[in-house]
């Protein structure tokens, strides 16, 4: 009687035992009931940029959550060596390992950003950008500014800034397509390159307050920063508003090339959403470039993806 017992326990214990080993990461996406590619493969390049000696396998999006406001979503993202958390905004990741409770990690990801936002320069992300040179020349010149002590170690910290918005101009240049008729000012002369863009971003009468802004902002700054570097009593706060007057302007001309860059398509072309979202493709071209996607449909306007449609319907 007691061997009837056991043998029944035996079997029901059977029941509730998954059979067979674990599904590899590689094939987990075949078995993904909804999917977003595009900003998948962000998560992806993020988490191959921070963790440089692994390879992604898998990444799926297990949750969203709207928390004070912004909406955050977490990934589950499988690698060659470990298991990772990435939750946006800002991106982060945490190793499973060590965060092994979603809800945990998503509170502990909500407070830190509260803090790190809370920081006078404000957070810079490390995904990679058309502007990677643009920053970093900022970030160096914000170390040297906390390190500064004499007159010329702050005259130093306007050089910098200098470069870096000479570096600015550059960036926005190859990212807007200037009318044949357009002057084309020297490389070196910022506040006549600056000028041009800021009337092709923001042509016409809708935009002149906009335009002039920029003008503005972009003349009055570098204006600044070239007479810290000859100022021979430069100290921390003049330099400190130098800096903050860069990281300003470099902003305003990212903002406005995202603005242009979506109203030319408000709408997914494919099924009228207006969920459209902003990639960045780091291999696109020799400094990377901005594509969109659908975020309901499988529309993209990636070159690749458009070019690997065009060969299937044909």
């Amino acid at each position: 009687m007691s061997d009837d017992k056991e043998n029944r326990a035996e079997q029901k214990d059977s029941e509730c035992v998954v059979p067979g080993p674990a599904i590899p990461p590689s094939e987990l996406h075949k078995y993904l009931s909804e999917s977003d590619p595009h900003s998948a493969q962000d998560i992806s390049r993020y988490v191959e940029l921070e963790a440089s000696d692994e390879k992604v396998l898998h990444v799926e999006k297990v949750k969203s959550e709207v928390i004070l406001g912004d909406l955050h979503e977490v990934w589950d993202v499988h690698t060659d060596k470990n298991r990772w958390w990435v939750i946006t905004p800002l991106t982060n990741l945490y190793p499973q390992a060590h965060f092994q409770s979603l809800d945990y990690t998503l509170s502990f990801h909500v407070g830190l950003m509260m803090r790190v936002r809370s920081r006078p320069q404000g957070p810079d992300s490390d995904d990679p950008t058309p502007f990677d040179e643009v920053f970093r020349r900022r970030e160096q010149a914000e170390k040297n500014l906390e390190a500064a002590v004499e007159a010329e170690d702050y005259q130093s910290v306007g050089m910098q800034l200098r470069e870096c918005l000479i570096s600015l101009v550059g960036a926005v240049r190859r990212r807007v397509e200037r009318k044949p008729q357009a002057e084309i000012p020297q490389d070196a002369n910022f506040v006549a390159w600056s000028s041009v863009l800021a009337d092709q971003l923001c042509p016409g009468d809708s935009d002149k307050e906009l335009r002039q802004f920029l003008k503005g902002a972009a003349k009055g700054a570098w204006q600044l920063v070239n007479w810290t570097t000859h100022y021979r009593n430069a100290d921390e706060p003049v330099c400190s508003i130098a800096l903050q007057a860069c990281s300003n302007l470099i902003g305003h001309f990212i903002q406005i090339l995202e603005r242009n860059k979506r109203e030319k398509t408000k709408n997914c072309p494919l099924c009228n959403s207006r969920d459209i979202r902003t990639h960045f493709d780091p291999f696109l071209s020799a400094d990377g470039e901005y594509y969109l996607s659908c975020g309901v449909c499988d529309w993209t306007d990636h070159p690749g993806d458009n070019d690997g449609a065009k060969e299937e319907s044909e």
